[in-house]
């Protein structure tokens, strides 16, 4: 039993080990392909027609900033069409018609199409209103994003190359310094879009629209098979269907499109188990097919590490099990030799640790070479953030296994721009707001986890095993990280639902 548990603790680290050398692939791949900027095949002697796509679902606070920010793109108005397509239930639904009909009145050729049947969810709209879109070219745009106004022209003349079907822009960030959560989450997606998303783009592997902040050929769509909605990521499933298809895309990080990240616990967690199940659900539908395809076999293996990288999670969840009687077992084979464990921990320690902070240092470094020290504060708290989510992700990745069934959670998002406040909206506001991310019981599990890795690290350094408590010490830290403020939330709504409740009754 006690070499069981030994064996499996280290086939766990090694699992986690293999998705940190992946971490160091894409680095050397990013350095590798750098400069190999893309460049345009020609320029349109005619600017074609593009159509804003403005998926719209309950975005009280941020609607109207984005369609006012569209209307500021430079570009002819003749060419340019804009769809809100607006799912909503609530106020939204008001404000987006007003934005439109003062588009309208301006001379803008815009259109308000409203849902009452949400089927497919976002796909199901932009399915929806690929029916009635005028370009041949179509820009999609959530509603927390800002785009710039030169977007459309550093963007549309690389589909003068016919075989070009989707460009994607980088994401930037409108208030990455709002809180520490922003400025993790900030640092999380940089090394996805920097690094990620250049190194498979230019080393001739598949990448994935993101969602928003990128352009679409209307055919390429429709060769694709169009949107489906049996994912929680459309856009990863179009992604690789398009490009079986032999459509080619191109990623450009130099273009950035400003969005809003979650400033709170809840919405990020609600975001990454969407995302989370989402890809896992695409490595069922795709792996497949992809591996079946003419694809060159790095495209094929690229692409096997990235539609499995979640099950990451449900290793750590594992992990979190087997340390502690790990440390209980007493072999003597390995008592008797200490060399023996330090050997084999180092390596896995590097490629499953130090491979992440280099990962999201590189990062930093290149887009923000002048400050990516700075950030070096943060990366323990990234990785401690890493294995607090793995509790939230574990169970994204398990419903998608064994096919349970969940709506498309929206992000709530609050017009919070990097100055703390949009307009007259303060962004102390946000924590007032009806829109709410969806509460489980998963907070509670955390801190349990929490409790628990306090104990073994307190225990540790009592005992002076001083170099373990120190590896241990992130993993209360972040499973505390994400509990407490959900479990602070959860108990607010729940004194104020008693307070209500007691109004009523005396009433």
């Amino acid at each position: 039993m006690q070499w069981f548990l030994y064996i499996s603790y280290f086939l766990v680290l090694v699992c986690l080990a293999g998705y940190g050398f992946h971490r160091l692939t894409i680095i050397y791949l990013y350095l590798k392909h750098k400069n190999d900027v893309p460049v345009a095949k020609g320029q349109f002697d005619e600017l074609p027609v593009v159509t804003m796509q403005l998926p719209v679902f309950n975005e009280l606070h941020v609607a109207e900033r984005l369609i006012q920010k569209v209307a500021e793109i430079d570009y002819p108005k003749d060419k340019l069409h804009i769809q809100v397509l607006d799912d909503s239930t609530d106020e939204t639904q008001e404000i987006c018609r007003e934005q439109v009909a003062d588009l309208v009145a301006r001379g803008y050729d815009a259109d308000y199409i409203h849902r009452t049947d949400r089927t497919g969810f976002k796909a199901g709209a932009l399915e929806n209103g690929i029916k009635s879109a005028k370009g041949e070219f179509l820009f999609i745009l959530d509603a927390d994003f800002v785009p710039n106004a030169d977007v459309l022209q550093k963007t549309i003349h690389y589909f003068t190359d016919d075989k070009v079907g989707m460009i994607q822009t980088r994401w930037g960030h409108l208030n990455r310094n709002f809180n520490v959560l922003t400025r993790i989450q900030a640092m999380f997606l940089d090394g996805h879009l920097e690094l990620e998303q250049t190194a498979r783009n230019r080393s001739g592997r598949f990448f994935t629209f993101n969602g928003t902040g990128g352009m679409w050929r209307k055919s390429c769509i429709a060769d694709a098979g169009g949107w489906e909605h049996d994912t929680l990521t459309e856009d990863m499933d179009l992604s690789y269907r398009a490009q079986l298809k032999g459509w080619n895309f191109v990623f450009l990080k130099d273009v950035e499109s400003p969005a809003e990240l979650p400033v709170d616990m809840d919405g990020f967690k609600s975001q990454q188990h969407r995302w989370t199940k989402g890809s896992i659900q695409c490595c069922k539908k795709c792996l497949k097919n992809i591996w079946k395809s003419d694809a060159p076999l790095k495209a094929k293996m690229e692409a096997t590490a990235h539609l499995t990288s979640n099950f990451a999670y449900l290793a750590l969840i594992v992990l979190c099990f087997l340390i502690y009687p790990k440390q209980l077992t007493n072999i003597p084979l390995v008592a008797e030799n200490p060399m023996f464990e330090y050997f084999i921990n180092i390596p896995i320690f590097f490629f499953g640790s130090v491979s992440v902070a280099l990962f999201y240092l590189t990062a930093q470094k290149a887009l923000h070479p002048k400050t990516w020290l700075k950030e070096i504060i943060y990366l323990p708290l990234l990785i401690a953030l890493g294995i607090g989510m793995s509790v939230n992700n574990a169970k994204a990745v398990l419903e998608a296994l064994f096919n349970h069934e969940s709506g498309f959670v929206r992000t709530p998002k609050y017009g919070i721009d990097k100055a703390g406040a949009t307009g007259e909206k303060k962004a102390a506001g946000w924590k007032s707001s009806k829109y709410k991310a969806m509460k489980s019981f998963i907070p509670v599990i955390e801190f349990g986890f929490g409790v628990f890795f306090l104990i073994v690290v307190i225990s540790n350094y009592m005992d002076a095993n001083f170099a373990t408590a120190i590896l241990l010490t992130p993993f209360p830290i972040g499973f505390f990280f994400t509990s407490i403020p959900s479990l602070k939330r959860m108990m607010a709504g729940f004194m104020k639902n008693n307070v209500e409740e007691s109004i009523d009754s005396g009433k």
